[in-house]
């Protein structure tokens, strides 16, 4: 049984080093947000002001239909993407591709600003009322919908939503709560079978309510979450003020030349500061997934185009925002050579500009916050895609799963599920990419229209 397992295991991570290896996935998401930027003519640089302003200044629609505001639809879509890959993948990044990692996680982040515009735009375009009077919508909707093809497009929306539903326990979930408990276990010595509990438990009582109840906690969650952990890198960033410029010059100059080995680390070739930049910025932020469309489609509004603005900010908040705070802290603190990894080089960062084992402690309380976010965002697109395909009866099943297996993945090791999610990812993101290429026109002429009613 073990030697099936090794061998099963083993066929996973070689799959999974395909589909994100440099051949496949990686430029495929780079290239489709680069495709997009041109087709839009660098829309989310023009508009970003736009949608900041409409989701944190306006926040809401009077009119329109939708289930959840502008506001609680971007931090939906916030819980899910603001999680591990802001503590633990902007640090694996710097520590495996060096310092200039940092600068292609940039811009991975400002090409699928792009992406993530028109996934949204396509997603409400799209959406349709399910039987509980909820707006529903997602690649699942806008493939089956939309392509000109019936039958693709039928088959590619199913792709989607069978590969979501399953990436969902993934890295949405199990992956999720073992990181909360390790880290909870770590800085205050709490047992992981108490914090499994703990997060069944909320989460079951949050998610019972559907999306709305998920858009009432998430909207104060977030924000709070974000700008705790804000707060407490800036802290790290006014100690080693007089290191900031010098950092982001390395971040730069390093993008372009690679870094060469220096303290406890051993180097690193530009192949592999732009390959574990675009992965982790992609891990990061999930442009292209397609799983913020199904957020983004609740939303009350009257305009396909006013929440796809809204949307895109979320890449920007992710990656421009949060993950930079980590990696200039990492940088500027001179952590990044040690030869540490993951969390750990974050709280060594951390630890360096704030008193005591506090930075430390700061890393795990946003950790717990970050992950029990992403397990409520990722409930829910696991809900909608399962409710796409079964009808509105496996809801109930599927939280009860979903629940159990947050309780299961605090109290065990987890190096198998990390692979099969990478997998999953992967595939639910192939279906909703082709989807963009064919539907980019349609992206282009609602945008135009958009534009064209709203010039100011």
């Amino acid at each position: 049984m073990e030697a099936l397992a090794a061998e099963l295991f083993a066929w996973l991570d070689a799959v999974s080093g395909f589909i994100w290896g440099p051949y496949l996935l990686i430029p495929l998401l780079l290239g489709t947000g680069v495709f997009l930027t041109v087709r839009l003519r660098g829309l989310q640089f023009r508009r970003l002001g736009a949608g900041l302003y409409t989701a944190f200044i306006t926040r809401r629609e009077g009119t329109g239909e939708g289930d959840i505001s502008h506001f609680q639809a971007l931090m939906t879509a916030l819980a899910a993407t603001v999680g591990t890959g802001n503590i633990v993948g902007v640090a694996t990044a710097i520590a495996l591709g060096g310092p200039g990692a940092l600068f292609w996680m940039w811009v991975t982040g400002l090409v699928g600003m792009a992406t993530k515009y028109c996934e949204a735009l396509l997603a409400v375009k799209y959406r349709v009322v399910n039987s509980r009077g909820e707006q529903a919508g997602g690649p699942m909707y806008y493939l089956s919908r939309a392509l000109p093809w019936p039958e693709l497009g039928r088959l590619l929306g199913w792709m989607f939503a069978f590969f979501t539903a399953i990436a969902a326990f993934g890295i949405g979930n199990m992956v999720q709560s073992h990181a909360v408990a390790d880290a909870m276990q770590g800085a205050f010595d709490v047992p992981t079978w108490v914090t499994g509990a703990v997060i069944a438990v909320l989460l079951a009582l949050v998610t019972l309510g559907g999306i709305r109840s998920i858009g009432r906690v998430t909207g104060v969650l977030v924000p709070f979450m974000i700008l705790l952990y804000i707060l407490g890198a800036s802290v790290v960033l006014i100690a080693h003020f007089d290191q900031i410029p010098a950092a982001f010059a390395m971040v730069f100059s390093d993008a372009f030349t690679g870094t060469a080995a220096t303290g406890g680390f051993i180097g690193a070739g530009l192949a592999q500061a732009i390959r574990f930049g675009v992965a982790r910025g992609i891990f990061s932020n999930e442009s292209g997934l397609g799983s913020a469309g199904i957020a983004a489609a609740a939303a009350k509004t009257e305009e396909p185009g006013r929440q796809a603005l809204v949307s895109m900010t979320q890449t920007f908040i992710d990656t421009l925002v949060v993950c930079t705070f980590t990696g200039i802290a990492i940088i500027c603190t001179g952590v990044w050579s040690s030869g540490a990894n993951g969390v750990a080089l974050t709280q060594m960062a951390m630890n360096a500009g704030l008193p005591g084992d506090l930075g430390g402690m700061l890393v795990a309380v946003s950790l717990a916050f970050f992950a029990f976010s992403t397990l409520l965002g990722w409930c829910f697109y696991g809900e909608r895609a399962v409710e796409y395909l079964f009808g509105e009866s496996a809801i109930r099943l599927y939280r009860l799963l979903f629940v159990v297996a947050a309780f299961y993945g605090a109290i065990r090791t987890l190096e198998f599920v990390w692979t099969f999610a990478d997998v999953m990812n992967g595939l639910m993101a192939i279906p909703n990419l082709i989807g963009l290429w064919l539907l980019s026109a349609v992206a282009v002429r609602e945008t135009n229209a958009f534009l064209s009613r709203h010039r100011r």
